[in-house]
């Protein structure tokens, strides 16, 4: 397994001309397709914008036949979810010898994998929620007992909160799981913390300000992230400096825990105690004109197309996998 270092967010390029012919990936076959082509867009158009030689494939099953036939000099990847955020398109070019962004095989599939990450978290001693993890309806027996109510139920291996559910009484928790299990993924079962959702993006060592979000429904959904107006973004998020600073940094250590590098966002939750438990990592965040990694980006004077090429320069020798 590859694993890649983690680098400098301060440009090392200044010529387009030295990234070659780029492939920029999006779309894919994932559940998570449609925001990916949006953000596969945002970023095409940057690095366009910036001078860049770069050139949109929407991968399928045949992208590494596509990729060789383009001759291409490295990829930029902006798949969300399975088959991109998992370690399998890495591994892909990997074979094919065609440089790439963000993260390694191995932090890849780790980050894909919510348990596997929890369980990292865990060992370095980063807060972490008591969670279950479920395979059949009858493991459910207890789950309240143990976790409480309310109760977090989703896949362990989709993002943008696909298949996730709140469970508020017991006789939601079935239905819960089955829309999580029909995900193809083992389940997950965490209390439902009722706090501060908070967002701490990562470029290179830095970690950029944090955002705090506000759904105006029940959750922070597929529809409040990506599809609804009415969605509130705080950055700067409203903390105290200390708290900001020390969350900033405990998204650092959490993204730094499980190999990743490059780029990504570390979610979490502050409960009304101030006390921050980790939910999850994200190797290939969004980057459509919702999501929250430009959004940081912005807030520490980085526009969309600096952003863009800094994640690209991630793919240059300097940068390479170790």
């Amino acid at each position: 397994m590859t694993t890649k270092p983690m680098s400098d967010p301060s440009p090392h390029c200044t010529d387009p001309a030295a990234f070659g012919k780029v492939a920029v990936l999006y779309g894919g076959w994932s559940a998570e397709r449609e925001v990916s082509l949006r953000s596969g867009a945002t970023v095409l158009g940057a690095l366009r914008r910036r001078g860049v030689d770069a050139h949109g494939i929407d991968a399928g099953r045949d992208v590494t036949d596509v990729l060789r036939a383009g001759a291409y000099d490295r990829a930029f990847i902006v798949l969300h979810g399975r088959g991109g955020e998992d370690g399998v398109i890495q591994g892909a070019l990997e074979l094919l010898g065609i440089p790439y962004t963000g993260s390694g095989v191995q932090a890849s599939a780790i980050g894909m994998d919510k348990l596997r990450t929890k369980q990292i978290w865990l060992a370095e001693g980063l807060p972490v929620l008591a969670h279950r993890l479920v395979t059949c309806e009858r493991e459910l027996e207890g789950v309240i007992e143990t976790l409480g109510l309310p109760l977090a139920v989703k896949p362990t291996r989709e993002g943008s909160s696909i298949g996730v559910s709140r469970v508020e009484h017991a006789g939601q928790l079935a239905e819960a799981f089955r829309l999580a299990a029909a995900c193809r993924s083992p389940v997950l079962i965490e209390p439902w913390i009722v706090g501060r959702e908070l967002t701490g993006a990562v470029l290179g060592d830095a970690a950029l300000p944090l955002i705090r979000m506000q759904a105006a429904v029940e959750f922070y959904d597929y529809e409040a992230k990506y599809n609804r107006d009415d969605t509130v973004y705080h950055c700067p998020a409203g903390l105290p400096e200390a708290l900001e600073q020390s969350l900033r940094e405990l998204c650092r250590r959490a993204y730094a825990a499980v190999g990743a590098s490059g780029w990504g966002r570390v979610d979490l939750v502050l409960d009304a105690e101030d006390r921050p438990w980790l939910l999850e990592v994200n190797t290939v965040p969004g980057m459509t004109d919702h999501s929250l990694v430009p959004m940081a980006a912005r807030a520490a004077g980085i526009d969309v197309e600096s952003l863009c090429w800094r994640i690209l320069e991630t793919s240059l020798p300097a940068q390479a996998h170790a």
